[in-house]
This record gives C-alpha cells, structure tokens and sequence, in this order.
C-alpha cells in the first residue's frame, strides 16, 4: 500500500470516529473544540488532514458512507468498527442515537455479525470496569503511622504509568479503553489513602476538570496510534503484539503520571485546589511527566510486551503492584 493510500484508509477512519463521536446528538462547543486540539496535535505533514475532516464531518461536506468508501479490505474495516465502538463506549453509557449509530454503520461495512459481535462484547467488557475500578467506601483518616508517605504514592502512581503507558503502544482498541478505568482505579486509590470516600462518579468529575475528556482522550490515543503508523502492518483483528515503532508514543504515561501527582496533592491538602489551580497544576506537572517518560521508555516497552485482555482486566480489579 503506497503512502497516499495509507493516507485516505486513515483520513477514512478517523472520519468514523469524529461520527462516532458526535452520533449521541449531546456534543457541545467544548467537545468540538477539544476535537479540534486533537485534531491540530496529531496534524503531520504527511498524514491526512485531520483539520479538514473535522470540519468536513461537522459542516455536513462528508457522509458516513463517504467515508466507510475509503476503506477497501475487511481489516480495514474490522478496525473502523473496533474504533468507532470504542468512541461510542468511551463514556461508558451508550445511548439509542449511537446504538443507532453502530447498526448504521455495521451494515455500511458489511461485517460480519460474529465478528461485530466480538468487537462489542470485548470493548463492552473493558468499557465497563470503570463502574468498578473505583466502588464507594467510607473509611477514617488514617493515622499518620499507617498512612503510606510520598514515596509509597509516588510509587504507586508510577507503575500505573508505566502500566498506561504500555497500554497505549499496542494495537489493539481495548488497550486504549483499559486506560481511563486504570486511571480512575489510581485516583480512587490515592483519595482512599487520604481517608476520602470516593465513588466512580467522582473520581471522573475530578479527571475532567485537569481537561483529560473520556471521549476525547481514547480518539487521541488512537490517532496516535494511526498517523504514528502502529496500524500499518495489519488492520483490526489478528495484530496483538508491540509495535515497536509506537515506542515513543506512550503519551498515557505522562497524563497519568501527571494526574496522579496531582490527585496526592489535592487530597492530601484536604481537597481545598480550586479548578483553575488543579488545571495549572496538571498542566505545569506535564514537562516533568514527558521527561521522566523518556526515562522509563525500556520499562514501558516491557510492560507491553505481555500485556493480553485477561491480564488488564484483573489489574484493573487489583491494581498493579507498587
């Protein structure tokens, strides 16, 4: 497949996405203009113009069957379907709009139902676990001689960020969806060591006020993923393993490391960071993040190396060790 051509199956699949995303008929200027900053993070020379699909998909100057079009084998179109699954599950409800949406789009690509069905059923399933990565509880403050210092959270927060991280570089979509239930089981984690009771609903509430979007995280990971050329070797089902060229992808190390950071010193100082400080905070914190990522990058490479759906499933119950 020739460069130009590997550009239209990209610009084909991202454009399911953006439809995807907006399928739920609730997306408002802030969701459309977080699109947007994607959309100009992932912008490459030689890539598709992701500017220019957006806008085609908002303006109404594209169609779905336009898009599903550009994709000519059934990989191609095994992993429009992973992704635009995933998109539609990000916020872990589903509404009819994008179950209408799905069934649109399944027939637009003429899948075959088995294998539609296992695309649902897996993404469903890690989709999911967020429900139960951070269940309530209520507990005291702990004593000081049993609550866990700085270097036990920071190691904590770490080996979720090595653990993100390697998720992000590989190929397949449910490694992406693991991340935000991870995410949420850190901070549950960290709140509870604090002595802060705290449910699913708002630890997320909490994730979207540093800015990092259910929705809009899980189509920039896999934007990555796409211009970065992970996808190049194969489409959809059958890749599983590291692509090593993604190597210096692992962007979900630093937003959660960075998150993480910032969840130990917002509970710790009594919840009292307004939204603006907790944004500034993150956003100073990311500099920090992105070096210690290059620092880590053969530990993050390791992690994904056998990483399976099992294994992410159970950490995402138990947490990983540290």
């Amino acid at each position: 497949m020739s460069e130009s051509d590997h550009a239209k199956r990209d610009a084909a699949i991202l454009a399911i996405a953006v439809f995807a995303a907006f399928s739920d008929g609730e997306k408002d200027d802030r969701e459309r203009e977080e699109l947007q900053r994607i959309a100009d993070a992932l912008q490459q020379d030689d890539g598709p113009d992701l500017r220019r699909i957006l806008q085609d998909v908002l303006l109404k100057r594209t169609t779905l069957e336009d898009a599903v079009a550009g994709l000519s084998d059934r990989g191609e179109r095994h992993l429009a379907y992973e992704m635009a699954v995933g998109v539609c599950n990000a916020d872990r409800f589903m509404n009819d709009e994008e179950k209408a949406f799905l069934e649109r789009l399944k027939k637009l690509l003429e899948l075959d139902p088995s294998d539609a069905q296992e695309v649902e059923q897996e993404l469903v399933a890690v989709a999911g676990l967020s429900e139960t990565a951070a269940p309530v509880v209520t507990r005291d403050v702990p004593d000081s001689a049993t609550a866990p210092g700085n270097a036990a959270l920071d190691g904590k927060i770490l080996n979720y960020a090595i653990l993100c991280g390697g998720l992000e570089m590989l190929p397949r979509s449910w490694a992406s969806m693991a991340i935000l239930p991870l995410q949420i089981k850190m901070v549950y984690e960290i709140g509870q060591a604090h002595g802060v009771a705290l449910d699913s609903g708002h630890v997320k509430e909490f994730i979207a006020t540093l800015g990092v979007g259910m929705t809009s995280q899980y189509i920039e990971q896999f934007g990555r993923k796409l211009v970065g050329g992970l996808f190049r070797a194969a489409a959809g089902r059958g890749i599983g393993r590291l692509g090593r060229a993604a190597t210096g992808m692992a962007f979900s190390f630093a937003t959660t490391w960075a998150m993480g950071q910032v969840a130990k010193r917002y509970y710790a100082g009594g919840r009292q960071m307004s939204t603006e400080l907790l944004k500034r905070t993150f956003e100073e914190l990311k500099p920090e993040a992105k070096r210690l990522q290059t620092e880590h990058a053969h530990e993050i490479e390791a992690r994904a190396q056998d990483l399976d759906m099992a294994q992410v499933m159970n950490l995402v119950r138990r947490g990983p060790a540290g």
